[in-house]
């Protein structure tokens, strides 16, 4: 007996150690439940993933965000080129907007470019990348200059027959593009950027040859008639921008109510997936592309016959980019491209009036132009994609 109950006395400290023990095992493996270890970032891994759909009020917020940044941004640039930074808000919002001259000048400058600014989104709506917009601008200029130099049609008529010799000429240039991407599969935007040098290097041919001024021996055609430029709406505000405006309610209820912009959105979306469902794609692309180039066109009519008076030799330079920039900051939309042009053309005049009170060269607008382009391209990439954060380790 005495053996009995000295043997169970040693056994009573074995059992009550592992009973400890179980307890401690028990704390330790609750442990990483209650409090987990932080990962180091390098160590984190994510997911890129496409997003399926944004509500338009995020999308527009990331926007403008995105626009800030390049507004901070190019205020940034301005200042280190000299510009005082409590006269940025008076140059670029009180004596562009407010003052009236400026905002004629505004007005002025904003009707070439919400014309050639929907001829890009029309276009781009049907995934034809025209970058050509410049050489229909030039023929429609040249177009309505063979109305004025040959002076087809009486006097009530001529300005109406410029307008359509734009349309034509622009239509007709971008024609030939659109034929070899639907038939043979060349490459839009190499065609149509070529053509941009055919067609400038054909206005310099005229400007230089039989078109030159016999009164000034300069570079440009004779001076356009009276009755054969736009007229002004009053309070120096010329037509021309009652005619952009026309344009881009028109483009609008295309691209938004018609049957044709029905069409562009599949084509938009899916031309195999529109195809197989019955959509006409060829005469939907055809169609999208040649209203392209006729709006173009008129974009060069407007400068001819309302800004210039006659066909000079370098009208057209910046206005494809504009056009391009115009576009893809509205995302296609007719009214958006309208309210982005006008904010474009204040950024020219605005830069004109920096040139001239704080020496800053045009070169630096046209930095701020590419600067606020990569912040809204770089936003496009938060509206279409997330990041996600998955478990586990990185592969090292």
């Amino acid at each position: 007996m005495a053996d009995a109950s000295l043997m169970a006395d040693m056994a009573a400290p074995s059992s009550t150690s592992s009973t400890a023990s179980k307890a401690s095992a028990a704390v330790a493996h609750e442990v990483p439940r209650t409090v987990q270890p932080v990962q180091p970032l390098a160590r984190r891994r994510y997911a890129l993933e496409i997003r399926q759909h944004m509500p338009w009020r995020w999308q527009a917020l990331i926007l403008a965000a995105a626009l800030l940044a390049g507004f901070a941004i190019s205020a940034a640039i301005l200042i280190a080129a000299g510009v005082p930074a409590d006269e940025l808000a008076n140059e670029f919002v009180t004596q562009t907007f407010f003052d009236g001259q400026n905002f004629r000048a505004v007005l002025f400058q904003a009707a070439p470019m919400i014309l050639v600014g929907l001829a890009g989104c029309v276009a781009f709506r049907a995934r034809f990348w025209n970058l050509g917009l410049e050489g229909q601008m030039i023929w429609g200029a040249i177009g309505a200059t063979t109305i004025s130099m040959w002076q087809i049609g009486p006097e009530s008529l001529r300005l109406p027959l410029m307008f359509a010799a734009a349309i034509g000429c622009g239509l007709m240039w971008v024609l030939g593009p659109a034929w070899l991407k639907l038939k043979l599969g060349v490459n839009e935007i190499i065609s149509t950027l070529m053509l941009n040098y055919m067609a400038a290097n054909f206005l310099l041919h005229l400007v230089y040859g039989s078109w030159k001024d016999p009164k000034d021996n300069f570079p440009y055609s004779p001076q356009f008639r009276a009755f054969e430029r736009l007229p002004e709406l009053g309070a120096g505000i010329g037509s021309s921008i009652l005619l952009a405006g026309v344009v881009a309610l028109l483009a609008w209820w295309l691209a938004s109510v018609s049957r044709m912009g029905l069409y562009l959105r599949f084509v938009d979306a899916n031309p195999r997936m529109a195809h197989a469902s019955g959509v006409p794609v060829r005469r939907t692309i055809y169609g999208a592309v040649l209203l392209s180039g006729a709006m173009a066109g008129l974009a060069g009519f407007a400068v001819a016959a309302g800004q210039e008076g006659r066909l000079t030799q370098a009208f057209y330079q910046g206005y494809g980019f504009s056009g391009i920039l115009i576009a893809f900051l509205a995302r296609n939309n007719p009214l958006a491209a309208t309210v982005v042009a006008l904010l474009v053309a204040a950024l020219f005049v605005t830069g004109r009036s920096l040139q001239v009170f704080y020496q800053v060269p045009f070169s630096m607008v046209q930095l701020i132009q590419a600067v606020i382009v990569v912040c809204v391209a770089s936003s496009d990439f938060f509206i279409r994609h997330r990041l996600r954060r998955v478990g586990g380790e990185a592969v090292q």
